[in-house]
C-alpha cells in the first residue's frame, strides 16, 4: 500500500514567532512534534520554508532583482538547516536539499535521492527554491510535490483558508470551504503565484490552505482533517 506523501509549505515569518525576525526555537519545536505525530504514523513528509524572516526581496532599487532573489534563496537555505536540527532533536531523520551546492551543509538536489530519502521515512527539506530567480518558493512547492508524486500541498498560512477578498481589509469577506484551482486562476485569488498555480492545475496537484496559529493545526493538517479551504485540482 502506497504511504501518503504531502509537501508541507511552512512561511518563514510564522517560525519567528513575536519576534518576526530569525527563529523563536519554541515555535519551531512545536511544529516538530507536531509533524512527528505524523510521520510515526506512516505519512511521508517533504518541506518548503519560505524565507521572510530574513527577506523579503527586493527592498532598494540598488540591488539587481536576480541579486535580491538569490539573498531570498539563501535565507530558506538557513530557514531549513535550523529547522532541520530542532526536527533532529526532537528524534526525527532528516533530509536537507537545495538546487545549487552548498558544500557539505546540504544534499544537492537528485529525485531519486530525494524520493529514497523519502520511502526511508526521513523529513524531506527542499531549500533554495529552483535555484534560479524570477521564481518563488511557490513555485517550488509546486514543482518538488509534482516530481515527488506528492498526494498534495498544505499550505500553512497566517490566515485560515482562502477568501474572495483581503479579510484583513474587507469585513465581508467570504470564505471557501472548497474551491478549485480553476476558480483561484480565474478570479487572481492568490492562494500560491499564478506560475505555480498553473503548474499544479497542468499536473492535477490538490492544495490545502490552513491557519497555522490554531491550536495542532499542523497535526490536524497532516492527519487530513482540513479545517480552512480544500482547493481542487480541477
Amino acid at each position: 500500500m502506497k504511504q501518503r506523501r504531502v509537501l508541507l509549505k511552512l512561511s518563514g515569518e510564522a517560525l519567528a514567532g513575536e519576534k518576526k525576525t530569525g527563529f523563536d526555537e519554541a515555535v519551531c519545536r512545536g511544529v516538530a512534534l507536531q509533524v512527528k505525530d505524523a510521520a510515526e504514523a506512516g505519512v511521508r513528509i517533504a518541506i518548503v520554508i519560505g524565507g521572510g524572516n530574513f527577506w523579503r526581496g527586493r527592498t532598494s532599487d540598488a540591488i539587481d532583482r536576480s541579486k535580491a532573489d538569490q539573498i531570498g534563496m539563501l535565507a530558506t537555505v538557513m530557514n531549513a538547516l535550523y529547522v532541520s536540527e530542532i526536527f533532529r532533536s526532537v528524534g526525527m531523520e532528516t533530509a536537507v536539499y537545495t538546487p545549487f551546492a552548498c558544500g557539505g551543509m546540504t544534499k544537492l538536489y537528485a529525485k531519486d535521492d530525494a524520493d529514497a530519502d523519502l520511502e526511508a521515512g526521513k523529513i524531506v527539506f527542499f531549500a533554495g527554491g529552483t535555484g534560479h530567480p524570477y521564481f518563488s518558493t511557490d513555485t517550488a512547492v509546486a514543482l518538488r510535490a509534482v516530481e515527488m508524486g506528492a498526494d498534495e500541498i498544505l499550505l500553512a498560512k497566517a490566515v485560515d483558508g482562502v477568501y474572495d477578498a483581503d479579510p484583513k481589509k474587507d469585513p465581508n469577506a467570504k470564505k471557501y470551504d472548497r474551491i478549485s484551482l480553476s476558480q483561484v486562476l480565474e478570479e487572481r485569488l492568490g492562494v500560491i503565484d499564478l506560475a505555480a498555480t498553473i503548474l499544479c492545475l497542468e499536473n492535477h496537484m490538490p492544495l490545502a490552505v490552513f491557519g497555522l496559529e490554531g491550536e495542532d493545526a499542523i497535526r490536524r493538517a497532516l492527519a487530513g482533517e482540513i479545517t480552512g479551504t480544500v482547493v481542487t485540482a480541477d
